[in-house]
């Protein structure tokens, strides 16, 4: 004849199925768990390339702010650049649009 768990071991035996379900769900689904700590990852690699965008675009317009400065002046940028916000041309140029 098989031997019967007593009330208070299958009880113990319950809470300790419940409870190790409980955590294992937490450690799945909880706020520091692995479906979290994934999607913080793909957060911080998304951010990292708009943070390595904006440095390019920050270098770029440095540059551009270096070139058009009193101690360094880049004739053609700024002939470019008169062109483009003023609408200036010379009169043998053609536009070709």
């Amino acid at each position: 004849m098989p031997q019967r768990l007593s009330i208070g071991a299958t009880v113990f035996l319950v809470l300790t199925v419940l409870l190790g379900l409980y955590f294992a769900f937490a450690a799945v689904q909880g706020p520091s768990g692995i479906l979290r700590r994934i999607q913080i990852e793909s957060e911080t690699a998304e951010l990292a390339e708009a943070r390595d965008a904006l440095r390019a675009e920050v270098t770029r317009m440095q540059n551009l702010t270096r070139r058009l400065s009193d101690d360094y002046l880049d004739l053609d940028l700024l002939d470019e650049r008169a062109r483009e916000v003023l609408g200036v041309l010379r009169a043998d140029e053609i536009i070709l649009r």
